[in-house]
């Protein structure tokens, strides 16, 4: 399902009536009856409108103004200048007929100067309603990050200091919807990548680019709106979820999902989260949202559903530890085409039993982290600008100029602890995690490579 930007408040209209039809027959479904008994609520809360400064207010530690003209509201973050700083990249996207390509990039520092711009920013839009095809990865394993996008026609490697291109290599000019770096040859170093259209196709390459295979329609559906990658076998190298496929390193289908309960020609995969790492393939256990089939599964790593609860457009989802008193995994999912201002998040248990539900204006972007340095996360959300406690009370607010339109987590100060990214209309708001764990181990500055709004 395409992600909306709420950068100004709809006019009524017959998709919003439709939407409000809908979601209203769902919660007198037979449906409703099944969550019913599927709950164990432990909180059943609301949060709407301005938040103003209700709760503890956190002031950002950087505040950086975006370059409008050749950026857009596609951002990611990692050090692209090698300066021991974490960088802002931001990346207009031009659309046509749902077909869309990078048109333009700027990298600024955490100050806000321009480090570099590229591209045409006079055939792009800021706005995206999709992931859109610019990351930032160290591809040919020198040590030093840089930048590749799809822009129409070709796969662009830029260099993540100066801004040059490094070369281009040619792909179909339908093929910039999105790009994901993974390892298909078991080598050292994640070198091959692949790039789709929208919902049909993904093509694989290697690092020189030379295509590996290409898979059309995998297992007979749609494609997801971005690959997502597991060695599943511990062979060393990448199984990819495609869409409702999951499909060897050599592209072949390993298997296929099916259902009893919704139909999977209706609309793609829209998220899969890791819920359980597994030594087998059947020990594993993924969360997934079906977009148009209306339904949120458990699935294991033979694609066997383990449970699944229909009826409802669950987008996307986080997979962290919610509750102080219990030791098992949370599933945090949000319900979209509903009502404007009546947006929902809801809270699962590990087998399917819903334990908690928040209701904002807009709950579309969200994550788990821990805030406060329990051990246990705490919900995040971007558009309400909040961290929400386990019993869905808002703990804090964050000090932005206006809603959040997207929002990413990873380390940005560079002391080891997970920090949150707010983007806004025109900025980017950094927020320190001051009492969050810090990792055991070094990690890269910035969200990480193949990053997705799902």
């Amino acid at each position: 399902m395409n992600v909306p930007i709420r950068d100004v408040k709809p006019q009524i209209n017959l998709i919003t009536l439709l939407s409000a039809i809908f979601y209203l027959m769902s919660v007198y479904s037979p449906v409703s009856a099944q969550i019913k008994e599927n709950e164990r609520l432990l909180f059943d809360t609301s949060d709407h409108g301005d938040p103003g400064t209700s709760g503890p207010v956190v002031k950002a530690w950087k505040h950086i103004t975006l370059d409008t003209w050749y950026g857009g509201l596609w951002v990611v973050t990692g050090d692209v200048d090698g300066d021991g700083a974490v960088d802002i990249v931001s990346a207009k996207n031009f659309n046509e007929d749902d077909v869309h390509h990078t048109s333009s990039v700027v990298a600024q520092r955490l100050d806000g100067s321009v480090i570099w711009r590229w591209g045409d920013p006079s055939v792009g839009r800021r706005e995206w309603h999709h992931d859109v095809a610019c990351q930032i990865y160290d591809w040919n394993n020198d040590g030093k990050n840089e930048v590749i996008l799809c822009t129409k026609g070709y796969l662009v490697h830029i260099d993540g200091a100066t801004g040059k291109e490094i070369r281009r290599l040619p792909i179909e000019e339908d093929a910039t919807d999105c790009l994901v770096f993974c390892n298909l040859s078991g080598a050292l170093h994640a070198g091959d990548v692949l790039v789709k259209n929208r919902y049909k196709q993904i093509w694989a390459y290697t690092y020189a680019g030379t295509l590996i295979w290409t898979v059309s329609m995998p297992g007979g559906y749609r494609t997801s709106h971005q690959p997502v990658l597991y060695d599943i076998d511990g062979d060393g190298t990448d199984e990819i979820l495609a869409g409702y496929a999951m499909l060897n390193a050599d592209g072949s289908v390993r298997w296929t999902l099916s259902s009893d309960a919704v139909d999977l020609n209706k609309g793609h995969l829209d998220c899969c989260r890791l819920l359980k790492k597994g030594d087998r393939p059947e020990d594993y256990r993924f969360v997934m949202t079906y977009c148009g089939a209306n339904c949120i599964a458990c699935v294991d790593g033979n694609g066997s559903t383990v449970w699944k609860i229909p009826g409802y457009h669950f987008e996307s989802l986080n997979v962290g530890n919610v509750f102080p008193d219990s030791k098992e995994s949370n599933i945090l999912v949000d319900i979209d085409h509903v009502p404007e201002g009546d947006s929902p998040v809801w809270v699962f248990d590990e087998n399917g039993f819903k334990m908690g539900q928040l209701v904002s204006d807009y709950c579309r972007h969200h994550k788990l982290l821990d805030w406060t340095g329990d051990g246990f996360d705490e919900i995040i959300l971007a558009n309400a600008r909040g961290v929400f406690d386990s019993s869905g009370k808002r703990i804090a607010t964050f000090d932005c100029d206006g809603s959040g339109v997207a929002m990413q987590l990873g380390d940005m100060t560079g002391d080891g602890r997970t920090d949150v990214a707010i983007t806004t209309e025109s900025s980017v708001y950094i927020f320190a995690n001051t009492k969050g764990i810090p990792k055991s181990k070094p990690v890269k500055l910035g969200c990480g490579v193949n990053f997705t709004f799902y």
